[in-house]
């Protein structure tokens, strides 16, 4: 057990370079992911089971606690991400699919990836593991009101249908996890050690198939949806910032905000793209999780270093 669970902290500290590996090997051995398109809403169920495992009673105190922070740092991200999708779907003259995409995946709730970009960067991990609950916990509203409103001049939107996946997807995910460790207390202390491993193997396959599926697209007119996708995920960070210090937050606040805002869970937007729209929609979020997973921790590895002069 404890070999594994060493082989789980690794891979969770390089979790950045499993998901690149893996969207190589979809991109240039897709032969070995097409066939599994099946696998990516199970997998996604995977990874949200094992974060109901990990909540605790602690993270919604949390909320009570200090609303107004974890308010701001869920209404922000929910405000920016799909502000931000919209304004580049329109600027950069996305194709259909293409547009749906990446506003899916900027009104998908915080990345599972973000409270350890937050540890990290020495941010207030308590404020971004609310943050990312209870962004979470809202996704079956605010998720298809969102893409609705905001992807309905591309293609017709079943915001009913979004809703119930989400519901399926992650909410009912959640709640067998969180009903799991009160009834497995022990066992389930136990498995929390190796969801690193777990995780990370479930997104990188995801990544690798949604890559598979679209590989002749890809190698002809990836670098349109790249730019996208990167400056979504860039000026989600700085606009989060920015948004946190509008409200006075210190800096240890800011960073959490900044992260959870710039990160998404971009399993979940690849899941309902495949499942609602095209394979080409899925690409934005699989080239996301690639992206946002290593500007994350080149980002956490500089705020690191940062001190806030009042404190």
């Amino acid at each position: 057990m404890k070999a594994l669970e060493k082989v789980s902290s690794f891979v969770g500290r390089t979790f950045s370079a499993w998901v690149l590996l893996f969207a190589c090997f979809g991109f240039f051995a897709p032969q070995l992911f097409t066939g599994h398109k099946a696998w990516i809403t199970p997998l996604l169920g995977i990874v949200m089971f094992g974060m109901g495992l990990t909540l605790s009673a602690a993270d919604f105190r949390e909320v009570f606690r200090r609303p107004k922070d974890v308010a701001i740092g869920v209404v922000g991200h929910y405000l920016i991400m799909p502000g931000i999708a919209y304004v580049l779907a329109v600027a950069l003259r996305l194709p259909p699919d293409i547009a749906v995409g990446v506003i899916l995946v900027g009104c998908c709730p915080s990345g599972t990836a973000s409270n350890v970009m937050t540890f990290l960067a020495k941010g207030d991990v308590a404020l971004g593991v609310s943050i990312a609950s209870v962004s979470t916990l809202v996704a079956p509203l605010a998720t298809p009101a969102l893409v609705s409103l905001l992807a309905g001049k591309w293609m017709s939107i079943n915001t009913q249908s979004l809703f119930l996946d989400i519901v399926q997807v992650v909410i009912v995910p959640i709640l067998l996890g969180i009903v799991a460790k009160t009834l497995f207390r022990r066992q389930a202390a136990a498995s929390v050690k190796v969801l690193p491993l777990v995780s990370t193997a479930a997104i990188v396959v995801i990544v690798a198939i949604v890559v598979a599926l679209n590989q002749p697209k890809l190698a002809t007119g990836s670098l349109l949806i790249l730019v996208a996708v990167v400056l979504h995920n860039l000026l989600g960070f700085a606009l989060g910032y920015l948004f946190a210090r509008m409200f006075g937050m210190d800096l240890a606040k800011r960073k959490a905000v900044m992260l959870e805002t710039g990160m998404q869970n971009s399993g979940l937007g690849a899941a309902l793209a495949a499942a609602h729209f095209s394979p080409l929609a899925a690409v934005p979020s699989a080239l996301f999780s690639v992206w946002h997973n290593l500007s994350g921790s080149v980002l956490a590895a500089w705020f690191a270093r940062r001190t806030d002069t009042r404190a």
